[in-house]
């Protein structure tokens, strides 16, 4: 999901949201429109005492070449799909690709945390301000689905369940990192 440029007053709120929250985030909740970007979620407990079993994560329209960093006690899959649009990556038009990237595994115990990376192109549309990436979270018993969008102008700290977001910066989308 997008938030365009109506939803600005909301975005310093969310700037806000502290990392140690209780919830999934990015480790690095900001990034450049248009470049490369290494997105790790940070799982900081399982559900209600139960073990992390598995991690889902959906990937916004508009960010293309996604690649998942393998993680060791983990398998690692992705799906792919056609996009409502085609983008152009390093000269060639792309219409499909990762739009989901699930890591089944561990476990991970309830008392600590791990990280789960992907590496990915962020979009380069000057309205897009801010990305969701809601993500599954299967326990051995029990499940959570971080995937609340706050509506423009809402508190963010009001959502019991926020999707992990990241706020774009419009810059030098040519900075070119893999």
């Amino acid at each position: 999901m997008k938030l365009s440029k109506l939803s600005l007053s909301l975005l310093g709120t969310l700037a806000l949201v502290s990392p140690a929250a209780a919830h999934v985030v990015l480790d690095q909740p900001m990034a450049n429109a248009g470049t490369y970007y290494k997105a790790v979620f940070r799982v900081p407990h399982g559900c209600e005492g139960s073990p992390t079993t598995s991690i889902s994560v959906r990937i916004p329209e508009g960010v293309i070449s996604v690649k998942p960093q393998p993680k060791q006690g983990w398998s690692v899959k992705t799906e792919t799909a056609p996009y409502a649009k085609s983008y152009e990556n390093h000269g060639k038009q792309i219409s499909e690709g990762v739009v989901r990237v699930t890591w089944e595994g561990g476990p991970l115990p309830d008392d600590m945390f791990d990280e789960f990376a992907l590496v990915m192109k962020l979009p380069d549309d000057k309205e897009t301000m801010m990305l969701f990436f809601p993500v599954e979270q299967t326990c051995a018993k029990g499940s959570t689905a971080w995937d609340e969008f706050p509506a423009p102008g809402a508190d963010p700290h009001s959502l019991a369940r926020p999707a992990p977001s990241l706020m774009l910066h419009q810059g030098d989308a040519h900075t070119h990192h893999h």
